[in-house]
């Protein structure tokens, strides 16, 4: 299920956020992104750029973008953590593709059932849970990759 994905800028605006320079840039930097992101690939692009933007202000917007939905944090197999831009209107999950980054929300699947399960068993309150899938896209299935290649 590829969502639209709303613009940070109006997640941010619609929190009572200030739509600052800085915002206004690190929102642009995210745009330009195909696929995943991390944070020193957007320190390296406003590098890059010459955007004057500090890096502690990237890691600070990237964590307020996160707070209001406009990112989520995916751990990546490599044990390294990554960032898309997804829609937050409703519990989902994402598939990877491991060579290009491209992300893509999935819903939930009849994983809450299996939550549920797990939590009965267990005797857990379970508050939260996500799940990422990685594997290769229909494009780079279609270039002949392997998920090992970059």
């Amino acid at each position: 299920m590829d969502a639209v994905v709303e613009s940070p800028l109006v997640m941010l605006d619609r929190a009572g956020y200030r739509l600052t320079g800085p915002r206004r840039a690190v929102a642009d930097l995210i745009a330009s992104r195909q696929g995943h992101f991390t944070a020193a690939e957007l320190v390296g692009d406003a590098a890059m750029r010459r955007l004057g933007i500090a890096r502690a202000t990237i890691f600070r917007t990237i964590e307020v973008f996160e707070g209001v939905g406009a990112i989520e944090r995916i751990d990546l197999p490599s044990g390294d953590h990554a960032y898309i831009a997804c829609e937050p209107a409703a519990h989902h999950h994402h598939v990877v593709c491991a060579r290009c980054g491209r992300a893509t929300d999935v819903d939930d699947a009849g994983l809450a059932g299996v939550v549920g399960r797990i939590a009965t068993e267990t005797g857990y309150q379970i508050d939260a849970h996500r799940l990422e899938l990685f594997g290769l896209c229909p494009t780079c299935q279609a270039d002949g990759a392997t998920a090992s290649s970059s």
